[in-house]
């Protein structure tokens, strides 16, 4: 059984942290566990955006920079390179979200390959990354899910959105870099698991290079997940999967409210997370046929992993098996792993920080939502203070 106290190491988990650094995180997470502050602040910061009032230089030096690597890819080299120092490596996440124009979507499927590129020599970013929305039109997503006829122009659009996303999956595959596809709304998810899984039959055949995403607080990823496995096996191709709680849980319980329909998500914080470990063993039993990445801030689970592995013979530096958290976030999860010789990846936003805001400030009211994530990592924050005061 692995010790439950490795997660309580705050010399390691804030090695990178200069003292002014650690300071910033302690007021910045102080600020996000306090409900109105964020919505008055999230309301003022995109006010004053939509303005142009010369706020980024404040917002670089406090938010921006606690939780994203830079404004453009160079601007993150320096945090990859301290990271993979320490044995930690790097997802560099083009943050950019809420685009509408065909020649948005282009410039982002742009943006992905020039990633995959940049990552192909650097044994620091061993993955790429991307939100299918990214690609095109939400509606068109939602259309097909719903199975409602598409509009000639619609038709194209979605023509579009294949193109853009093989040409990404053709370059990963060209470069060996595996590549992590975000899940979204439930009412878009069909249409990018569908797509999603055509490619893994497509160029999964060797290793598992696309790798799809399982929001486990939905209560019907696990039969999802072994029907999937069952059209792999006799088809022949291998499987990737990121699995995460999930991000859209009020959004979804809403929507689910308002038309009338069952909600998707497990019905309570327990069932999640019950879900979520049950997944994880599924595919640590199928590690013959199916990667993991697992996405997750939640200790228990993150211990439960590790001793699955430990039983079940896994090596901690097998490379079928990767954990990973956001940047500036679960430091004391992300550098502890890294010490004891897991794959741990840190998840680096960055984009021009106008466009970066609405990531940004998603980010700071699920904090906000997760009460107690917060009060540990102001806990931490402050037993770290305390020791180097000492």
């Amino acid at each position: 059984m692995t010790s439950n106290a490795l997660f309580d190491n705050t010399e390691t988990a804030f090695q990178l942290k200069s003292d002014s650094e650690l300071e910033r995180a302690y007021f910045l997470f102080k600020m996000i566990s306090k409900e109105p502050l964020v919505k008055i602040g999230s309301a003022v910061t995109k006010f004053a955006l939509n303005l142009n009032l010369p706020v980024e230089g404040l917002i670089r030096s406090t938010v921006f920079d606690h939780f994203c690597g830079g404004v453009n890819e160079s601007d993150c080299m320096p945090s990859v390179d301290r990271l993979f120092d320490v044995g930690v490596a790097s997802v560099l996440d083009f943050s950019v979200e809420g685009k509408e124009t065909e020649a948005q979507f282009d410039a982002t499927a742009d943006k992905v390959i020039e990633l995959t590129k940049f990552a192909k020599n650097k044994e620091a970013m061993p993955f790429s990354v991307f939100k299918p929305s990214g690609f095109g039109k939400f509606k068109v997503w939602q259309k097909i899910t719903e199975n409602q006829e598409l509009t000639d122009e619609e038709n194209d659009q979605w023509k579009k959105i294949e193109i853009r996303y093989e040409r990404v999956v053709k370059e990963a595959h060209a470069a060996g870099i595996s590549l992590l596809i975000d899940a979204e709304e439930s009412w878009m998810q069909d249409a990018a698991d569908e797509l999603c899984e055509r490619m893994m039959e497509k160029y999964n055949k060797e290793a598992p290079i696309v790798f799809n995403t399982l929001q486990c607080y939905r209560w019907d990823r696990l039969e999802y997940l072994k029907k999937i496995h069952q059209r792999a096996k006799a088809k022949g191709f291998k499987l990737g999967f990121k699995i995460v709680r999930g991000a859209y849980m009020e959004k979804e319980n809403e929507r689910a409210l308002e038309n009338g329909y069952k909600t998707p998500i497990c019905v309570s914080k327990k069932a999640t997370d019950d879900n979520f470990n049950e997944v994880m063993k599924y595919i640590m039993d199928n590690l013959e046929d199916i990667e993991l990445f697992i996405g997750t801030h939640n200790e228990s689970s993150t211990y439960i992993a590790m001793d699955m592995m430990e039983e079940d013979g896994i090596s901690r530096s097998d490379s079928r098996v990767w954990f990973g958290q956001l940047y500036g976030m679960s430091d004391h999860i992300t550098f502890n792993l890294g010490e004891e010789g897991y794959n741990v990846a840190k998840y680096i936003p960055f984009g021009p920080v106008k466009d970066v805001m609405p990531y940004l400030i998603r980010r700071a009211e699920e904090n906000t939502s997760v009460a107690g994530q917060t009060s540990r990592e102001l806990t931490l924050l402050k037993k770290e203070k305390a020791r180097r005061k000492l």
